[in-house]
């Protein structure tokens, strides 16, 4: 059968026979959803909220709309993606891709945009643990690799968004939501002719007491697992360095007279870096274990952060910032797999869904605490102390999956 057969029909009872077109499929949708996502904000949301009278309290909190969605839902749409299967809730994150920024040409003042921002953070709060669980589905084998060349598609569109966004932005705000729309509903097309993921097919017709009880089964087994909780806390350690970076480093590099436009070389230098090395540590987390390649992660980001609080000039930075990029790519692209192979086919969203929200929450606190200690002491300092976290939590994952049973922490390609 056609890999691409709708949900409609009976899919293939063989997963290798489906698989590659289902994947490339998911990775363009992965690619266009994350585009107009990442383009609705980057660089207009603070544009558009300074337009509509927005301070810079309110602008916070606009701006943090979306990713408190993300705390809230990720682990509730996992758990769902489990029982009603990936494709449906993946069609679900369609939709709000596709209307959330059709809402945005009738916004005309700052508590409207918030709660915009608030329904359009749904999208990727549903579509991120979901799309990964799928991909696990797709990939008993070489899950790392996969994984990352999912995350790499995802990274074309986080990157191409800026510069669709700020060209679209000359023309008008209303250009850029107008464009946002056209590639949320074109994902959104993508997404329906996924195939079912076969892993969830007898799931999605239990009765709701089997369901429920399932599902919360499925959820208890992941939050007492001690590895996938010190997995996602590696995760969350990462993405709380990455947020202090990407709210502080701007200002670091006015503070030493770089210009804007190598301050945007740098950031650039540091997205590429991810994008194209995030297959190939996900191809080594397969080959050599996810436990080294993500505390060896965490290390080069230590290392990363010491080296920007001893740098000053663009070169220097922009070497530094790339070298966190591949600290980020190496944690990110193993701990997605890592949790897979701890967890039940059954239950990969809930896990999923924990590992996103508890990343949501290290990523919004990053410019938090990065904020509080730039104020109390200055940058250098304040990338040093940041910087023990990395070490810290390495420290934690070896010895917590040291303790752990064996079996429990070696990676397995069958479906349980």
């Amino acid at each position: 059968m056609d890999p691409l057969t709708p949900a409609s029909e009976q899919p293939v009872s063989d997963p290798g026979q489906r698989a590659p077109a289902a994947f490339l499929l998911l990775c363009g949708v992965g690619l266009l959803a994350i585009l107009s996502s990442t383009m609705s904000k980057s660089p207009v949301l603070p544009l558009f909220a300074d337009y509509l009278g927005a301070r810079d309290a309110t602008l916070g909190l606009i701006a943090a709309a979306s990713t408190y969605t993300g705390i809230v839902l990720s682990i509730p749409a996992g758990v769902l993606s489990d029982r009603l299967g990936r494709r449906l809730v993946l069609l679900g994150s369609g939709l709000v891709f596709a209307s959330a920024p059709v809402l945005y040409l009738f916004v005309h003042s700052p508590g409207a945009l918030a709660a915009v921002r608030a329904y359009h953070g749904i999208a990727t709060a549903v579509f991120g643990p979901v799309a990964m669980a799928y991909v696990a589905d797709l990939a008993p084998v070489r899950r790392g690799e996969r994984m990352g060349l999912f995350s790499s598609a995802t990274l074309i569109g986080r990157s191409l968004a800026p510069l669709a966004g700020g060209f679209l932005l000359a023309l008008s705000f209303h250009a850029v939501y107008v464009g946002c729309a056209i590639a949320g509903a074109i994902a959104l097309a993508l997404a329906w002719m996924l195939p079912r993921s076969a892993q969830t097919q007898g799931a999605a017709r239990a009765g709701l007491r089997d369901a429920l009880r399932e599902a919360g089964q499925g959820l208890g087994q992941t939050v007492r697992n001690r590895a996938i909780l010190c997995a996602s806390g590696a995760e969350a350690v990462i993405y709380l360095c990455f947020g202090a970076i990407e709210t502080f480093l701007p200002l670091y590099a006015i503070q030493h007279r770089i210009p804007t436009w190598q301050i945007g070389i740098i950031f650039a230098a540091q997205i590429i870096t991810v994008a194209l090395t995030k297959p190939l540590l996900g191809g080594l987390s397969d080959r050599v274990g996810r436990i080294p390649v993500i505390s060896g992660g965490l290390m080069l980001g230590a290392g990363a952060l010491v080296g920007l609080s001893l740098l000053s000039g663009a070169w220097g930075l922009g070497v530094a910032a790339a070298m966190f990029g591949l600290a980020l790519s190496a944690v990110t692209s193993a701990t997605s797999a890592f949790v897979s192979d701890l967890s039940r086919a059954r239950h990969y969203g809930a896990a999923l869904g924990v590992l996103s929200t508890i990343m949501d929450v290290g990523h919004s606190t990053g410019p938090v605490l990065a904020g509080a200690l730039v104020g109390a002491l200055s940058y250098q300092p304040t990338f040093r102390l940041i910087a023990a976290l990395p070490v810290a939590m390495a420290l934690v994952l070896l010895l917590t999956v040291r303790s752990a049973p064996r079996e429990r922490v070696t990676a397995r390609s069958d479906a349980r």
